[in-house]
């Protein structure tokens, strides 16, 4: 049985429930990281050096870091769902994938610890606001290509929306004014019907 290591409020594990419940594999969770522990355990660095999660083993082949793990579960459990035929439509996918790795999460990042993390005393609110801003941009880039499809890469549901989805959702949940960006309010309440995205994703923040 395939075997996840990581705590329910990290976007990372997230990403990686998400795809698990889309797909419907049996699978069994375990609390690790920050409260929690285990990732210091020299058993757990014997899997991940890094010591972080979500980490899994799926019957003895053990992989890290989140976007990797979507991609495999997709391909392996998939049965044609996420992971899209084409070469070219998988490569769009892929490419909002590291798109969410390299462009939204150097800004929601530090959203998410400003606001959520951070006790009001001590936030940097002139910083919140210019990362804010700069965000409104990326979303602006999002709602731009969604304006010509239903989902990042195309009509269907694919590995490109779960690490977007993930950030979309922290996005609308931060106490912050948003800009109006509709194709990516429509695309965010097509989501918002998943039922794996409404368990897995659509948490309090913590």
């Amino acid at each position: 049985m395939l075997k996840i290591w990581g705590r329910t409020n990290s976007i990372n594990v997230q990403k990686v429930m998400w795809a698990v419940g889309e797909l419907a594999i049996p699978h069994e969770r375990i609390d690790a990281g920050m409260q929690f522990g285990v990732v210091d355990e020299p058993w757990f660095r014997a899997m991940n050096p890094n010591g972080r999660v979500p980490t899994i083993d799926d019957d003895g082949f053990v992989l890290w870091e989140s976007n990797a793990i979507v991609r495999y579960l997709a391909r392996k459990y998939g049965g044609g769902r996420l992971s899209p035929p084409t070469l070219e439509v998988y490569a769009c996918a892929d490419r909002w994938m590291d798109w969410a790795t390299t462009t939204m999460a150097q800004l929601m990042t530090p959203l998410f610890w400003g606001h959520i993390r951070t006790v009001p005393e001590r936030r940097d609110r002139k910083a919140l606001e210019e990362l804010r801003v700069q965000m409104e941009h990326v979303m602006q880039v999002l709602d731009t290509n969604l304006a010509m499809k239903g989902y990042v890469a195309g009509d269907e549901l694919t590995i490109g929306d779960i690490p977007v989805g993930c950030f979309v959702y922290r996005w609308y949940a931060l106490p912050m004014q948003h800009g109006t960006h509709p194709h990516v309010a429509a695309w965010y309440a097509r989501l918002s019907d998943r039922p794996a995205y409404r368990k897995h994703v659509m948490l309090p923040l913590s």
